[in-house]
């Protein structure tokens, strides 16, 4: 599997992820959106993946009445100040690419700003389509740059030893298509300042009736077998 940043990157990022300028200008417009989308289809169980320091997954908990919520990240740090804003959302330490939930076990999957991290990333698709129900949908945003911005970005981000890759929206809509998902809308959201040059776009896709994606291991969600702020991991994740 292709290595991905290390997690003290993330761990020492969420010491300023929740500031409230930090919000506002980057992560807000995306999570309305988000929220938006969602409550039109009132999923019962929502699994956020890359959640961070949880502040969407706790709000989709206050807005989607009655639904259960998990937030995954593999970073510790964020997991720790994750369950300082919200008790009840379980918060669970994994991997993308190897999550640790059992097939058909939500109804949708939401990861903003947490894609372009992950080094395999058909391989993280195909994993949110086992988890999905039949109809279920997924929801990922993420800066979708030009191909020249995207160059740039990638040689960037390799220089300092972090990689990353920000597929271009058709590129999404064709990672979607290609793992399994229908491609149901993608839409263009705006952030001022940093929206003018890297605009972020939602991609929600739905997973088809008889997609067949069996595994027998691990646990259903909502019911993780490890908690975080214990610094562990649960089984099937990095």
């Amino acid at each position: 599997m292709p290595a991905g940043p290390p997690r003290w990157l993330f761990d020492a990022w969420s010491t300023f992820y929740d500031l409230p300028i930090v919000q506002r200008l980057t992560y807000r417009p995306v999570q309305d959106a988000v929220v938006r989308a969602l409550r039109d289809t009132r999923p019962r169980r929502v699994l956020d993946v890359g959640c961070g320091t949880g502040l969407l997954a706790a709000r989709l908990r206050r807005e989607l009445d009655g639904a259960v919520l998990v937030g995954c990240d593999f970073s510790h740090g964020m997991l720790v100040r994750a369950r300082g804003h919200d008790a009840v959302v379980s918060w669970v330490q994994g991997d993308a690419q190897r999550l640790p939930f059992r097939d058909a076990s939500a109804d949708a999957i939401v990861s903003t700003e947490a894609f372009h991290w992950f080094p395999d990333q058909r391989r993280a698709l195909a994993e949110f389509l086992r988890v999905l129900v039949p109809g279920g949908r997924l929801l990922v945003a993420l800066v979708n740059p030009t191909d020249a911005v995207r160059a740039v970005a990638r040689l960037g981000s390799r220089a300092i030893g972090q990689p990353a890759d920000w597929p271009t929206r058709d590129e999404m809509r064709a990672l979607f298509a290609e793992a399994g998902f229908e491609v149901e809308s993608q839409q263009r959201l705006y952030r001022i300042p940093a929206g003018l040059l890297l605009p972020p776009v939602l991609t929600v896709g739905r997973r088809p009736d008889g997609v067949d994606r069996r595994s027998s291991r691990n646990a259903p969600l909502g019911e993780a077998p490890s908690a975080p702020g214990n610094g562990t991991s649960p089984p099937g994740c990095a």
